[in-house]
């Protein structure tokens, strides 16, 4: 009888495996889900390109780059030109577009050199993204290394990243015909698509590499405060994105008054409401000042309130570094604003929205794996 049971202890993490949700596979022991610890630093390299991949596009978009590179060549395009007549034969594509005549008209080769590479770059880190993401994936497919939970959810971060490839272009080609900028509601799309990505993949890296044991227990209404924080911090990115694409950091650049008046004259005008929420230059940047300060609010209640909690030293450090991270955005967000968006401020505000991002993850993560466990 003791050997019987023995032997159905020994073979219930096996048979426990195949039915195992993603998170709970992910936890099991190493020999039952064969998931090295390697595949889940290769997720949270892919995520920390993205993070990059984002604050290339922001230095992109600031020297407005954007636009320069009027073909979409997956494949050729990865090499940059390499003659003299290749380099004006793609000048002469810039120059046949609205942004050229209306705002470069005049511009010199070697100043189309310039915005060139940052566009140039933003897409080979793209076409660098994909190929670190699926080399070490074929390589731990055919060594059996991946959970079979875990495979669908690499499969669907593939086809995400392939999927804001093809809308990066759809974004570029908007500012080809009429308009002398891309779309901002493009960009948005552009722009969130990329943060869903990022995210997605610190999840899945954070699943792998991190086990329940020994966590205490979180209050159940703290991952639900960590839902909604999220679900605000990534709202408030989105509105940075409309600012972005309408120009609007360059204007009322003062704080926290707009032109003298807490809320801006005009709010809402000309046109119908719900579409100067998303077109009227000083409607854009007051909301986004406001999420801005509503996350700010929300992240200093959670912190207050998780001081009282019966955290564990992880949980108690994540909610930490969210809150300072949280001051240090609003801090790098009012400076970029006042001081008319400096390239390296505006990218570094970018860099910390995702940056918040991650810990806001981070936190959400410990506090429901420890309720799991």
């Amino acid at each position: 009888m003791a050997a019987k049971a023995r032997r159905a202890t020994v073979g219930e993490p096996r048979m426990a495996t195949r039915d195992l949700s993603f998170e709970t596979a992910a936890a099991a022991p190493r020999a039952a889900t064969a998931a090295p610890a390697a595949i889940g630093v290769w997720l949270l390299g892919c995520a920390f390109m993205v993070l990059a991949m984002a604050v290339i596009g922001a230095i992109t978009r600031l020297t407005e780059s954007g636009l320069s590179i009027m073909e979409w060549a997956p494949l050729s395009g990865t090499l940059p030109p390499l003659s003299q007549a290749e380099w004006e034969r793609l000048f002469a594509l810039y120059q046949q577009i609205p942004e050229y005549r209306e705002e470069n008209a005049g511009m010199t080769l070697a100043e189309f050199r310039g915005i060139f590479w940052w566009e140039y770059i933003h897409r080979l880190w793209g076409r660098l993204i994909g190929l670190v993401f699926a080399l070490p994936f074929l390589w731990f497919l055919l060594r059996g290394q991946i959970p079979r939970a875990l495979l669908p959810h690499l499969l669907f971060a593939f086809c995400l990243g392939g999927l804001q490839g093809g809308l990066g272009w759809y974004m570029v080609a908007s500012g080809f015909a009429e308009l002398n900028d891309v779309s901002q509601y493009r960009l948005a799309a552009h722009l969130s698509l990329a943060v869903v990505i990022y995210g997605y993949l610190l999840w899945l890296a954070f699943t792998v590499l991190c086990a329940p044991r020994g966590a205490a227990a979180a209050p159940a209404g703290l991952a639900r405060a960590l839902t909604a924080l999220l679900a605000l911090i990534g709202l408030t990115l989105v509105s940075g994105a409309f600012v972005a694409g309408l120009n609007a950091g360059f204007t009322y650049n003062t704080f926290p008054l707009m032109d003298g008046d807490l809320v801006p004259e005009g709010y809402g005008l000309p046109g119908p409401w719900w579409q100067s929420l998303f077109e009227d230059v000083a409607t854009v940047q007051f909301n986004h000042r406001l999420l801005a300060m509503v996350t700010l609010a929300g992240v200093c209640g959670l912190w207050l309130w998780a001081r009282r909690l019966p955290l564990d030293p992880r949980q108690a450090q994540a909610i930490h570094l969210l809150g300072a991270m949280a001051l240090l955005q609003v801090g790098l967000g009012i400076s970029t604003l006042v001081l008319a968006v400096p390239i390296w401020l505006g990218a570094a505000h970018q860099a910390g929205a995702l940056v918040l991002i991650g810990l806001a993850l981070w936190a959400l993560f410990l506090s429901r794996r420890s309720q799991a466990a």
